[in-house]
This record gives structure tokens, C-alpha cells and sequence, in this order.
């Protein structure tokens, strides 16, 4: 059976504690005006959730509460001990009430127990251990601990790396000593021979024995490097999710909040959430909650008409509330908008003329500096004092909310159509999917949600005229921009590349084409702000750190797209497009697949489907590397190797060798033939080739 009260009863008791504190600080001689506001806060907070999950006996000693302490909310006397002894005895109420509400379990082992407390007493220490709020800071501890641990990993690997060429050398020396145990020895001295013979055995013997040693030592440093970092990988993803809320956890909790705050008034309201999939800080979410509660009651209450009004105005019958939560450059924003009346202005201007808040002539005032004093606090247009509304406290909430997240509140309002209010807040932590890309020497991610569509374009289909660079994209021009121009206001010139891995990118209510090296992929990240002492271009909305302990810029669409605009540089043939990979196999199926892969990592790729077509080829243009087969019809890739490195024009580029052909024999062949990567394609994996394609032209 689900607990209905697992999460309102560790709200109640820390707002319990908060008042409780709050009123002994009353007791020792705190001056009222410093901290009852702040206690009516936590008391209209603690009554709005005892009211969401039905409990109407704490939610009255709230208000009561209210009621004892409102009268000294600007008072400049202390309050009364008196007064202050009620306050206590209604927060021992509450708190029993609090304890009564003991989850299914804790009932049932209850109606077992021998002891003579009551249930009423007794907390819930299960629940409470299992729902324990994490330390932010050991969170990150724990976070910054992962990522060194994953970053001297790093170190391991490359030990992989050693013991794979260890194999290489015992494989060559066992290929060496195989003439020797066949030949037959003269010696000068009787018996020599036979003891050469032996000698040779016993080093094939070990040699052998070292084989195998090898073998295994590489097999399991991979296997337990592979599965440490899988490990690590899977605890920093926990970590991270403990550190980070779903946004859509607030909705739920909203929605009953709008839904009985309309069944108390007798009217009907729809609440809409978007932007539930925006993992953010649970501090953020947490401290935002209480305010959109507050935002979410006041819209119901005091923007959203009866029926009968909504009607009489030509309105749907439903009032419509609406929570969006969305990044913006740096930034979260929670918009909480209605389709209500709007506020009543001439009403806040009456409550400001009769209180005297204003010290200029209230008619004077416009709706602007209305709606300042009304988030002020302590201002409320209705006329009674009821359940939800009538102590102007609920803006307090909002505010002391927006203080303690180092935001901002607006407040725009039109009458008969509605008031939106505006939480913003800066990002300090936010998990999102993000498309990794290269650019230049580094890799950065952008926001997956804000990417359209990726493709490769052609240099020559980017039209160059006095407004800079554009691109035909779904039957119309859109600016191109280079990223590394976007990001370091540089002019990279366009056409130094044959073609570009593009992205097409949405932001500010328009798309950009962003050109870009190669696609590294797609990642699950957690982005943190950059701090404010770090000069960064307007294209850059924040900072992760990858698996191995390295910072990685995060970019802001609305940046680049407004980059894009301002940042159209005319294209420049001053450089000569980087050279092609030249990719040579007879197999249609395996040059296809090369291809693709290395032209979807942004590589200009041409093919040949023999050894004597590629030197052909590579007689009249100029490569940046080889990518070779070895068995091919007539000149074989051992051969072709060994052509190119006799040649001064092809002597230093770089070739790889991808074939079927694993054994050792082969490997030493091609290296000896001046390969300096060998692929068997019964292990391929499209990663190790364009590491080793990456490795390579950067050397």
C-alpha cells in the first residue's frame, strides 16, 4: 500500500522546527519584526500542505497559528510570553498530529508492540532514514571523488595499451626463434650443437609460456579496466541523480494544490505542467516548490473567475493554470501563468491609499510600481480572512523564495486575461541530454532539445554575398557560422574545409546552421554555471566535467543563433581545404561502411576499390591518410604500403590497415611495411578506428 504521508511529514517536522526555533528566538528577545514575518511564512506554508493531503486538524492549528502571531507581524514590542505559550502549545498539537500519521508498515507493527506508548508519539525512523535529505556539499564530495578516480583510470589504460605491444614483441620473438629450432648446428666443440638446440628450446619454451602470460595479463587489465569504468560510470550517474530532481516532481503536488484550492471556492481549474524532463539542483526545486505552491493557490484563488463569470465573459467553463520550467542562457525560469481576471489594480491601489505604504500620491502610481509593493507583502485585496487569502503573507513566500535562490520575481498582469509570474533563478546545477561535438582542439556539447537536424554540407553548397555566409535549409537561407568563430570571434575560414558537419540549431525563435569538425556523439551531463570571474563568449551557457576528469564548455542555443546573426564572416580562400582520407578496399560493403563512418565524424572521404586505383589517385592528390585492406586483387595493401613510404610525395602520411588477416605474422608484416595502425575487422569497432584516424592526423 503506497504512503500518501511519506513525503508531508518530513516537510511538516522541518517546518515544525523552523517555527519552533522562530518562536523561542521571540522568547530570549528578538525583535517581532525580524522574525515573525518570516514564522507566518512557515506557517501558511505548513497549512497549504496538511490541506493537499486531507488533513484539516493540522492545517486549522496552522492558521491558528497564524492568528496568535499576525497581530505582531510589524510590531516593534516584543510579544507577549503569553501569547508565545500558545504558539508553543499549538506547534506540540501539530507535532503530535505530524507523528500520528505513521506510514502502513509502522501501523501494523504498532498493533503488535507490548510498549504503552501511543502511536500518536512514536515517529517513523524507517521512513525517515530512507527519505534523508543528501548534504549538498558531500554530494559533491562524492561527485568530485568519482570523477578523480575516473580520471586515474585514465592512466590504467594506457597500461592496456603497453601490454598490447608487449604481445606484439613476444610474438615476433617467437616468430624469430622458430629457423633456429630447425637448423642444424657445427660447433667447433663436441656437444655444443646439442646444447644450442637445447638452449633454443627452453627460450621457444619460454617464450610460449610468456605468450600466454601476456595474453592473460592483457585480457584481464582490459576486462577490470572495462569494468571499473563501467562501475564509476554507473556511480557517478547515481550521484548525480540524487543531486538532481525531475522538474515534474513539483507537478504533481501543484495540481492538488490548484485542484483543492478550486473545490474549496467552487470553481474548476486544469493545471498544465511542461518541462517536467529539466533535471535540476534539489535545492533549487525544493526552495522553487514552496513559491509555485503559493503562485499556484493565489492564481486559483485570486485570478481564476466562477463559472458563471468565465461564461458571462466568453470564456471556457475550466480555468486554465499553466507551470512551464525551462533553461534560458544561464538561467531556470518557472513561469506560472493563468486565464483569469488579472489582477485587480484599483483594489491595490485603495489598500496602498488607506495603509499609506506609498509615499507619492497613489493615483500617481503605475501598474508597475503596483505590483512592486503588492510582492512587498503584507498588502491583500480581500475582503475576509480565509483559508487561502486575506493576510497578504503569500507573496512573502514567493519572495523569501526568490531571495534565498539569488533570483528574481516579475509580475505582468492584463485585466480580464490573466497574470503571469516569473521565477528566475540562476542554473546552478542542471542534468540534460547534449549532443558532443568537435570543435578546433576541443570537444563541447550542445542542448539535444535545441537541435533540429544534423547533416554534412558541402563547402560549395554555403553561399557567400555582403551579409556573410548562408545555407539553404527546408526552403529557406539561414546563416552558417562556424563554431569556433562563434566561440572565439575569430574569422575561420570556410572554405579551408571540403565539407562540414552541421548542426542545425534552434534558439530565440529562429534556427542557425553551426558548422563544426565532427559529431562525437550524444551524453547524459550535469552543467554547472561557469563562474562569474571567467570572461566567456555569449555562446557558452555553462561547464561539465566528462568521465575522466576534464571540463567541457556547454553551449547555449540562444547564444549561437544570435551569434549567427551578428557573426557573418564572408568566406576566405586564402587556406586549401584539408586533404581527404583516401579509403581502399575491393569490398563495395566495407567502403561504404568506412566511409559513412569517417564522413559522419566530419572527414572529407574519397574510396578506391583497388591498391593500383589508389596510387593512381594518390599521384594527382594530395591525402591526409590511407585507410588500406589487405587482400585485394593484384597488388595486395602490404605491397601498396611499401610503394607509398618509397615515394617522397606519400613517405610521411599516415596509413592504417583494416583486414580480415589477425594473426601475428600479419600484424608484424604490415608494421614492418610501415603501417602504423593495424584493425582486424573480426574486432572492429568504430570507436578504436576513429581514435586511431584522430590520433593520427593530430600527430
Amino acid at each position: 500500500m503506497d504512503d500518501p504521508y511519506k513525503y508531508f511529514r518530513i516537510e511538516a517536522r522541518e517546518l515544525a522546527d523552523e517555527l519552533e526555533k522562530g518562536v523561542l528566538d521571540l522568547d530570549r528577545g528578538a525583535p517581532a519584526s525580524a522574525v515573525v514575518a518570516s514564522l507566518l511564512r512557515f506557517a501558511h506554508t505548513l497549512k497549504g500542505a496538511a490541506r493537499v493531503v486531507k488533513q484539516p486538524d493540522i492545517a486549522d492549528q496552522a492558521h491558528a497559528l497564524e492568528d496568535a502571531l499576525g497581530p505582531f507581524r510589524e510590531s516593534a514590542e516584543p510579544v507577549p510570553r503569553d501569547r508565545l505559550g500558545v504558539a508553543l502549545g499549538l506547534l506540540d498539537g501539530i507535532r503530535s498530529r505530524v507523528a500520528a500519521l505513521a506510514s502502513p508498515g509502522e501501523k501494523d507493527s504498532d498493533k503488535d508492540s507490548d510498549e504503552g506508548a501511543a502511536p500518536a508519539q512514536r515517529a517513523a525512523p524507517e521512513d525517515a532514514l530512507r527519505t534523508v535529505r543528501a548534504d549538498v556539499a558531500e554530494m559533491d564530495a562524492l561527485l568530485g571523488g568519482v570523477s578523480a578516480a575516473h580520471a586515474h583510470l585514465g592512466s590504467l589504460r594506457g597500461g592496456v595499451g603497453l601490454v598490447d605491444k608487449a604481445r606484439d614483441l613476444v610474438e615476433v620473438l617467437v616468430h624469430e626463434l622458430a629457423p633456429l629450432r630447425r637448423r642444424d648446428f657445427t660447433p667447433s666443440e663436441p656437444g655444443a650443437s646439442r646444447e644450442a638446440a637445447r638452449s633454443i628450446e627452453r627460450a621457444h619454451s619460454i617464450a610460449g609460456e610468456l605468450r600466454g602470460v601476456v595474453g592473460a595479463l592483457e585480457q584481464n587489465l582490459g576486462n577490470s579496466v572495462e569494468q571499473v569504468d563501467r562501475e564509476l560510470r554507473q556511480a557517478r550517474d547515481a550521484a548525480q541523480r540524487m543531486r538532481l530532481v525531475p522538474a515534474a516532481s513539483m507537478f504533481t503536488d501543484l495540481e492538488r494544490a490548484a485542484r483543492d484550492v478550486a473545490q474549496m471556492q467552487g470553481k474548476r481549474v486544469l493545471f498544465a505542467g511542461r518541462g517536467g524532463n529539466l533535471r535540476l539542483d534539489a535545492h533549487v526545486v525544493a526552495v522553487a516548490q514552496s513559491a509555485l505552491h503559493q503562485i499556484v493557490r493565489n492564481a486559483v484563488a485570486h485570478g481564476i473567475e466562477s463559472e458563471n463569470e468565465r461564461q458571462a465573459a466568453g470564456k471556457p467553463p475550466d480555468g486554465r493554470v499553466t507551470l512551464e520550467v525551462a533553461r534560458r542562457d544561464r538561467r531556470v525560469v518557472f513561469n506560472c501563468s493563468d486565464d483569469g481576471r488579472g489582477v485587480d489594480l484599483d483594489a491595490v491601489r485603495g489598500v496602498v491609499h488607506r495603509r499609506g505604504l506609498a509615499s507619492a500620491g497613489t493615483r500617481h502610481l503605475g501598474p508597475e510600481e503596483l505590483i512592486d509593493l503588492l510582492l512587498k507583502g503584507g498588502i491583500s485585496t480581500s475582503r475576509t480572512v480565509t483559508e487561502v487569502s486575506g493576510r497578504g503573507i503569500g507573496l512573502d513566500v514567493v519572495r523569501d523564495a526568490a531571495a534565498r535562490l539569488g533570483g528574481q520575481i516579475t509580475v505582468t498582469t492584463t485585466s480580464g486575461h490573466g497574470t503571469t509570474v516569473e521565477l528566475v533563478a540562476p542554473l546552478s546545477l542542471a542534468a540534460l541530454e547534449a549532443l558532443t561535438v568537435e570543435a578546433g582542439d576541443g570537444a563541447m556539447t550542445l542542448p539535444l532539445d535545441a537541435v533540429r537536424r544534423t547533416l554534412r554540407v558541402r563547402t560549395d553548397e554555403i553561399a557567400s554575398s555582403s551579409r556573410g555566409e548562408s545555407l539553404v535549409h527546408e526552403g529557406r537561407s539561414i546563416p552558417f557560422l562556424p563554431l569556433a568563430a562563434a566561440l572565439w570571434d575569430t574569422a575561420a575560414p570556410t572554405r579551408s574545409r571540403r565539407s562540414w558537419s552541421t548542426v542545425i540549431v534552434e534558439g530565440q525563435g529562429d534556427v542557425a546552421a553551426i558548422g563544426v569538425h565532427r559529431l562525437l556523439g550524444t551524453a547524459n551531463i550535469a552543467v554547472r554555471p561557469l563562474p562569474d570571474t571567467v570572461p566567456a563568449s555569449a555562446a557558452v551557457s555553462g561547464v561539465w566535467t566528462d568521465a575522466d576528469g576534464n571540463p567541457r564548455l556547454v553551449l547555449d542555443p540562444d547564444g549561437l543563433v544570435a551569434e549567427a546573426r551578428r557573426h557573418r564572416q564572408p568566406a576566405s580562400d586564402e587556406e586549401a581545404p584539408d586533404p581527404p582520407i583516401l579509403v581502399i578496399d575491393d569490398s563495395l560493403t566495407t567502403r561504404m561502411l568506412e566511409q559513412s563512418i569517417l564522413e559522419s565524424a566530419g572527414y572529407d572521404v574519397e574510396v578506391a576499390s583497388s591498391a593500383e586505383e589508389a596510387l593512381a589517385m594518390a599521384a594527382t592528390t594530395r591525402y591526409s591518410l590511407f585507410l588500406v585492406d589487405v587482400e585485394m586483387p593484384g597488388m595486395d595493401g602490404f605491397t601498396f604500403i611499401e610503394r607509398t613510404r618509397a615515394s617522397t610525395r606519400h613517405r610521411d602520411l599516415p596509413c592504417i590497415l583494416v583486414t580480415s588477416r589477425a594473426s601475428p605474422e600479419d600484424r608484424r608484416r604490415g608494421f614492418d611495411a610501415g603501417a602504423q595502425a593495424y584493425i582486424a575487422k573480426g574486432r572492429f569497432d568504430q570507436r578504436e578506428l576513429l581514435a586511431r584516424v584522430r590520433e593520427l592526423m593530430a600527430g
